[in-house]
């Protein structure tokens, strides 16, 4: 008995060193991994295990109950011969898997052939298979692993039950019980073992593969992250030269390139500075690349390095696009294809998408920056009209009477249209730039409104170089004084407040005007007013602007009660 039980620990040992060979095939790892066969997988799984278990009974030895004598197994055995074998485990594992089909289809196959090969157990014994195959699908649970514990069982039992079906059904009785008391007990502790081992090896290479894919995810997000900074910057020769640095030193390849479409950005590893292998590399594969758009795996001969110490003898060569076209390569060179395989195609596919994605990310903020600072400035060149015709008008009254006076106004209004225009082209001018446009606009208005209106400046010195946007505080000033002189009796008076709070800057105008109600408090600057589009810019744009410049706690503040005039003011960093 001893002597079986080393027998078939040996020959169980060959059939789980092939349990190896089974991670290898797809549907295999499908199955570790719960997800749903084809009709054709299964077929192909029921195939497989089947034939693991017509293996486990070739590899098992022939039992002679007369002579006591155990032989290699051959195709026809004799009436008085069995067989110690381990079909049991191939069975037991593809119900426990895969559930009933492929435990009870792998059964048949391996059954079917048992009766083949005749003997006064066949039928026992291919009849157990079957329902030992049935049996272990019971335990088969989807998205849940067997325990080596469990598997031992199963394997053990399964063989168990078999032993137990040989004594009920074969004749004559005498030959069963002499067959089972010597190989009962080192088969059902070998197969046992046989089935615990199979299932064990089968779940360490589905976790290393886990592993292994969870390290490159990981490693994958730490590139991202640490190129997401560059590439949002747009692929430039520094950017690319940043990239690279990094992939050379997380995926550890002799070289690594960036290219647009028509020259290196950036290069870094081995041969860097052969220019010439370069060059001969650039012309031809990159343009293949660009053109098709998709990953290439090139050898020494294709990528055109022909001298003979060239260090760079394969290379992954994978696009970059933006918008869906091909802007650019990634090239990751190695020392042979042979250092190439199919986990580094994967990630390098996988990184190549990232950049992608980055890429869009820094164009979509290029091109949103460029559309946020054509609209300010769009909103900058706007001018009143009436405002020019009024200061006209103005000026053309004064000419005869006060010639000297018109000549002023005439300065201030040439002044005051000039830095409108001159401000679009300036994202940021300083308050004290600002206030010199103000006063020419308020210069105008004082000679229109002669003893009438009245302005004044409050400025805190310290606040004069704070760097603001242009036209942030004329069309305060100038909606100040269109609605107080509508609403003063009297005379207006017009409060430009300027004051430092720590690292703050709040700028105020108000009025003494006819104020507004509660229902136009709520709207006014947040929507456009069509009774205010002849103020410059206007409330609204100014407060528009403010927000997409400094964010909302920018954003215009008003304060006014009816016949108690008005108070508009904004707060922003120094």
């Amino acid at each position: 008995m001893a002597d079986l039980f080393i027998i078939m620990l040996e020959r169980v040992s060959i059939i789980v060193a092939m349990a190896f060979v089974l991670t290898r095939f797809r549907f295999f790892k499908m199955m570790t991994q719960h997800h749903k066969l084809s009709r054709k997988q299964n077929i192909s799984a029921i195939i497989l295990f089947g034939l693991f278990g017509i293996i486990g009974t070739y590899f098992g030895v022939s039992f002679n109950t007369s002579t006591a004598h155990f032989e290699s197994v051959s195709n026809n055995l004799a009436q008085e011969e069995a067989i110690a074998n381990s079909r049991v485990i191939g069975v037991v594992v593809a119900g426990l898997l895969g559930g009933s089909r492929l435990g009870i289809g792998a059964g048949l196959i391996a059954g079917a052939h048992r009766f083949m090969l005749g003997g006064f157990t066949a039928v026992a014994c291919s009849v157990s298979t079957v329902i030992s195959g049935g049996v272990a699908s019971r335990l088969h649970r989807k998205n849940k692993r067997i325990s080596t514990p469990i598997a031992f069982l199963v394997g053990a039992l399964a063989e168990a039950f078999q032993m137990s079906f040989i004594l009920l059904i074969s004749k004559p009785f005498d030959q069963a019980w002499a067959l089972v008391s010597v190989i009962g007990l080192p088969m059902i502790i070998a197969n046992g073992i046989g089935t615990a081992l199979f299932m064990l090896i089968i779940y360490s290479v589905s976790d290393e593969e886990e592993k292994a894919s969870a390290m490159q995810a990981e490693k994958t997000l730490r590139i991202a992250n640490q190129t997401i900074g560059y590439m949002r910057q747009g692929m430039t020769p520094h950017t690319a030269e940043q990239v690279c640095h990094i992939l050379y030193k997380e995926l550890n390849p002799v070289a690594v390139a960036i290219t647009d479409e028509s020259r290196i950005l950036a290069h870094v590893g081995i041969a860097s500075d052969h220019h010439q292998p370069l060059s001969e590399i650039q012309t031809h594969l990159t343009r293949e690349v660009l053109q098709q758009g998709e990953l290439v795996v090139a050898d020494g001969p294709r990528i055109h390095c022909q001298r003979p110490d060239c260090p760079l003898q394969a290379a992954v060569i994978t696009p970059l696009k933006l918008r869906g076209e091909a802007v650019g390569t990634l090239k990751l060179y190695y020392p042979s294809k042979k250092d190439i395989n199919e986990v580094t195609i994967q990630m390098i596919r996988g990184l190549a998408s990232l950049l992608n994605d980055q890429l869009e990310l820094a164009d979509a903020e290029r091109l949103h920056q460029l559309a946020k600072e054509a609209e300010i400035q769009a909103l900058q060149a706007q001018i009143s009209p009436h405002f020019l015709f009024n200061s006209l008008n103005v000026i053309i009254s004064l000419i005869r009477t006060r010639p000297d006076e018109a000549r002023s106004l005439l300065t201030s209004l040439s002044y005051f249209l000039r830095q409108n225009v001159e401000r679009t082209k300036a994202p940021f001018i300083t308050i004290r730039e600002e206030l010199a446009h103000v006063q020419a606009y308020v210069a105008i208005e004082e000679a229109r409104f002669v003893d009438q209106l009245t302005v004044v400046q409050q400025i805190d010195e310290a606040a004069l170089e704070t760097k603001i946007p242009p036209l942030s505080i004329q069309p305060l000033v100038e909606n100040a004084i269109r609605y107080g002189m509508q609403g003063c009796e009297g005379h207006c008076y017009v409060t430009i407040a300027i004051d430092c709070l720590g690292d703050k800057v709040k700028v105020e105008v108000s009025d003494n005007g006819l104020g507004m109600t509660e229902e136009k408090l709520q709207k006014v600057g947040q929507q456009k007013d069509k009774e205010t589009e002849s103020t410059g810019v206007g409330l609204y744009n100014v407060n528009r602007r403010l927000m997409m410049t400094y964010g909302p706690t920018a954003a215009l503040q008003f304060h006014s009660e009816l016949d108690q005039g008005t108070k508009v003011q904004f707060v922003i960093d120094a």
